[in-house]
């Protein structure tokens, strides 16, 4: 099962009034379950992969979702587009992606989401400068969590 389709099925388990959903594919199965607006994944693979997975760093296929501040501020709201661990630096010896006041361009990475020992990273689709950094580092991140507020440009 790809990485798309468990987040197609995280998203739909957080929109319907569903509590629980539950796919096998063979030897694969994926158990989705939520409670108290919460949502958990419990994985079980009962053969060995057969593919090795880099942890390297990857882009997403989609940019995160960005919305509007509420009406009596300018700022955009940049939000975490999948459930994960997430990571201001690409390793624990580098610098962080961004820092409070640094100007940002669309396309730059501004942290990693650590999603199922996949790394993805997060790219800006909004220029700006960094207000305010929502989240601590290596801290859990929801679907849909407001991550960084930017004052575009």
């Amino acid at each position: 099962m790809e990485l798309k389709e468990i987040k197609e099925l995280i998203r739909l388990v957080a929109e319907s009034g569903v509590s629980e959903v539950e796919v096998e594919r063979g030897d694969f199965k994926v158990s989705i379950k939520k409670a108290e607006e919460k949502t958990t994944i419990i994985q079980q693979v009962a053969a060995p992969v057969t593919h090795t997975i880099e942890a390297a760093p990857i882009a997403l296929n989609h940019m995160p979702a960005v919305t509007s501040a509420p009406a009596a501020s300018n700022l955009i709201t940049i939000k975490s587009p999948m459930i994960g661990t997430y990571y201001k630096t690409p390793s624990p010896d580098k610098p962080a992606f961004v820092n409070v006041g640094d100007e940002i361009k669309v396309g730059q990475v501004l942290c990693i989401v650590e999603a199922m020992k996949l790394f993805n990273e997060i790219e800006s689709e909004v220029t700006g400068r960094i207000v305010k950094i929502l989240v601590e580092n290596a801290s859990p991140v929801e679907y849909d969590q407001p991550l960084f507020l930017v004052e575009p440009m």
